[in-house]
């Protein structure tokens, strides 16, 4: 009986010293991001998920991330994560939309670019 009850003891304390460690990596990151330590706070937000998968909070933060290096699509898949974590998150949102009006001129300055028979093509206008 006293061999279950330290068994029981060590399982809590495991289990409080990991939540306690996933708010660390959280926290941590997020100190590293306000100063634009990107790649390190990168870094932490990915392991704080791998401790806690449903942090909507750390994928928009590396979607954030993503968007300051120019990697278009991991901030995507970052940013569509944390929605579907957190369909109300408001930060997220404004940024997915942001995102998909930049994805809009740019396929739309694209077709006409590649699409010289349009009546308003002009390439005088592009090159």
């Amino acid at each position: 009986m006293n061999l279950f009850l330290k068994f029981i003891v060590l399982i809590i304390v495991m289990s409080f010293s990991t939540s306690i460690a996933n708010e660390n990596f959280f926290n941590e990151a997020k100190i590293l991001y306000e100063e634009e330590k990107y790649d390190e706070s990168k870094f932490l937000f990915q392991r704080n998920i791998v401790f806690n998968p449903k942090d909507a909070k750390s994928y928009l933060y590396l979607a954030k991330i993503y968007n300051h290096e120019e990697n278009e699509n991991e901030e995507i898949k970052n940013l569509n994560t944390a929605l579907l974590l957190s369909p109300d998150n408001e930060e997220a949102k404004k940024n997915y939309e942001n995102n998909k009006m930049e994805v809009s001129k740019f396929l739309f300055q694209r077709n006409i670019v590649f699409n010289p028979k349009d009546a308003n093509y002009n390439k005088n206008n592009y090159f």
